[in-house]
Formats: C-alpha cells, structure tokens, sequence
C-alpha cells in the first residue's frame, strides 16, 4: 500500500511551462490540478507552493484556495490548488511551481512587464507613412504612363465610323498661333504620333448658328482642339456669346479640347477660361507650360489621352518581283523620269507647302494655282508664313521652336 501511495501524480494544470508578463499592482491566479492514486490507508495528498525553488511562505499579498474530488471507486483524488498573487512589487515576480507529494509541476514564470514603449508603433506609423509617399509619387510620375498603356492596349478603337480626321484644329489666324500649330502641334501629333489634323483658321462660332461649313468639318472630325490663345480670346464673341457657342460645340463634337497657355497676358478671370474651368467634367482643358514643348512632357500624355486611341498596323510588304527589281515598278514611273532619278512633278504634289501648308476648304472651289500660294518649287521661295522670328517668340513658354522637328522628320 506504501509503493501505491507513492505513485507520481498527473498534472492537468499546467501541463508544460508558462510564462506571463502582468503588470505591476495586478493581481494573477495559478492554477495547479494534478490526479493523485489514493488507497484507503493514504493520506490526503497536500499542495505545496515554490518560489524560485523555496517554499512560499505566508503573506498578504498571496491567497490559496484548495479543493479535493474523490473518484467514484475512491481510487484517485483529484486535487486543486489555486494561488492568488497580488503584484504589488518587484519581488512578487518569479518562478512558481506546485509539489504534490514532493513531485514538482511544469512552472508558472512571471516576469516584470515593462512600460509600453511607443518605439514600435512610431517606427510603423514612419513606414506607413513613407509606403503612402512612393505610392503617391508612383502615381504622379506612371499615372499618365498607365492611362496611355490601358488606352493602347484596351481603349476603344474609333475605326470604320466615317470620319476622315482623328482632330479639328482650330486657331487665330495671327502669326503666333500659326506657328504654334504648324511647328509644334501638327508635326508632334501628325508625324511622331500618327494622328491626321484637319486645321482651320477662321472663327469657329462666329455668328448665333453655325455655318454649314464648319458642320461638314466637325462631322468629318472625330475630336475638336481650340487653341485659346490671347488673339483667340481677344475676339468679340468670345467674350459675349462663349457660353452659347460652347454649348453648341458639346452637341457637335465630344470632350471638346481647349488648349491654353501659361502667362497669358489677358486676365485668368476672362468669361471664357473661367466658364471652362467651371465645366472640366465636359471638356478637356490643357495648359501649355514652358517644359510642355518636350516631346515627353505631361501635355502631349494628356493630349493623347484625349485624342482618339491609334491602332498599329504592320505594313504590307510588296510584291517581291517589284522588290528585287528595287521597286521600278512600270506602274509608279511618272512620266518616264523616275529611271534618271528624278522625283514627282512638282505641280503633282498635293501638299508641296508641307507642315506649313495652310488647307482650304473641303468643300467648294478648287484651290489656288501653286505660284499664288507663295511656294514655287522651281524658284525655291518661302511660305507665305513669317517665320523670321520663330527663334524669338516664345509664347511665355519656349525660345526654341526646332525641338520637335528631328533629322528623321526632315
């Protein structure tokens, strides 16, 4: 009967060892239940409490409450012990165990928690804060970039729809503004883009209806770009009747296109920059400032944004006889002078004037005879445009306007 009683306990509570960092002034129970083999001639099975391997004396700051369940063959007890430690300094920390007849349980360590320390949480706030920068930055710098990937890659392709044009250009017939259109607008988006202006310089809204000429362009159209600059807005009905014409200009075009420019000498608050600003969400307006004359800058990402969305085809190749005979095809020699490598007539060239050509009409009389228009190929004159003080102008933005034209454009 002695071996029996002898027998090694089974600790339920803990079962392994457990750490705990309560704070100071807090108070912690330990609970320690263990199955003890009982005989009728064992004793009852007493609980001892250790600290740090010593035998925890009495205090007022510890409580134990005990408790013994006798099995229905009365061949275990199980025994209960809870310990109620009031942290009230630093001494009251350390390693606790129970002993139930000398066998030790797993320990109960507890340990001094310090005062929460705010270094982590600054140190996350300080990396949230910085991730939300890059991803600002990230998104000012690669937005437009992304909007022109989704535009190339799914925007919806305007094919097939009638139109002739991808954009209606129109622009104050002044020096400044031709040359602005002619020099940096169509050769950027005509020869580096792809895009096909149709460019006119008269009123556009000049009167309260609009003429049947200009409903025949615009239809023809499939964007319209205003260049209001300061002889623009110096017209009569700009300020008077904008708002009627731009209303019009919303029932025949979509998104209009308004292109200003930086430092312009008129008031920012003339009626009809104001009146655009107030209605964004119906047109498209764009500012034109001094670095907008790189071919990379955010003007011409935005530009193209708003213009319809350019689908790549790969060329055709021709036919490989007319290749290996470098492309003397009988059929394209005019007049018989391309063998003595001459080029096209002069008179058969339908454009001689180049990016300065001014185009008239699309509809009505035939155009002039070449030598009225003030190019004569045979002659090597100029353009009727003046352009002896391109170099100086600047539109407050620019003093050089050859930029954009490389060796490959000439």
């Amino acid at each position: 009967m002695a071996g029996v009683c002898d027998r090694a306990p089974n600790f339920l509570s803990p079962s392994e060892d457990q750490a705990q960092g309560p704070a100071l002034g807090t108070a912690v129970a330990l609970n320690c239940t263990a199955w003890v083999v009982s005989g009728s001639q064992c004793p009852q099975p007493p609980v001892q409490w250790l600290k740090d391997g010593l035998p925890l004396g009495n205090g007022s700051h510890y409580s134990l409450h005990e408790d013994f369940w006798v099995s229905a063959n009365s061949s275990k007890v199980l025994v209960s012990s809870v310990l109620v430690i009031n942290l009230t300094s630093a001494e009251d920390y350390g390693a606790f165990t129970c002993s139930v007849r000398n066998m030790s349980s797993p320990s109960f360590t507890l340990w001094k928690a310090g005062p929460a320390g705010h270094l982590a949480a600054v140190l996350a706030s300080f990396l949230v804060l910085l991730v939300l920068l890059l991803a600002a930055l990230l998104y000012i710098k690669c937005r437009l970039n992304v909007l022109l990937w989704y535009q190339d890659t799914y925007g919806e392709v305007e094919m097939n729809d009638g139109k002739l044009y991808d954009a209606y250009v129109s622009y104050s017939d002044c020096p400044e503004d031709r040359k602005f259109v002619n020099f940096i607008l169509k050769p950027q988006l005509e020869r580096r883009r792809g895009y096909k202006l149709f460019l006119d310089d008269r009123d556009l809204l000049p009167r309260a209806e609009p003429s049947a000429d200009l409903l025949v362009n615009l239809s023809r159209c499939r964007r319209l770009i205003v260049v209001l600059s300061d002889a623009f807005l110096g017209r009569a009905w700009c300020s008077q009747s904008f708002r009627e014409g731009l209303c019009r200009l919303l029932e025949l075009t979509r998104k209009p296109i308004f292109i200003t420019f930086e430092g312009q000498r008129r008031e920012p608050t003339h009626p009809a920059l104001r009146l655009l600003r107030q209605h964004r969400h119906l047109v498209t307006l764009l500012l034109w400032r001094p670095g907008s004359v790189t071919p990379s800058s955010e003007f011409w990402k935005e530009l193209q944004l708003a213009l319809p969305r350019k689908v790549q085809y790969r060329p055709v190749e021709g036919d490989p006889q007319t290749r290996l005979q470098d492309d003397k095809d009988p059929m394209l020699i005019v007049r018989g002078r391309v063998g003595q490598g001459l080029g096209l007539e002069p008179e058969l060239d339908p454009d001689p004037e180049g990016d300065l050509g001014v185009r008239g009409p699309v509809f009505g009389e035939p155009p002039a005879p070449l030598h009225t228009s003030g190019v004569l190929m045979g002659e090597g004159r100029g353009s009727d445009v003046d352009v002896s003080d391109l170099g100086s102008r600047n539109y407050s933005a620019r003093t050089d306007f050859y930029c954009l034209v490389s060796e490959d454009d000439v």
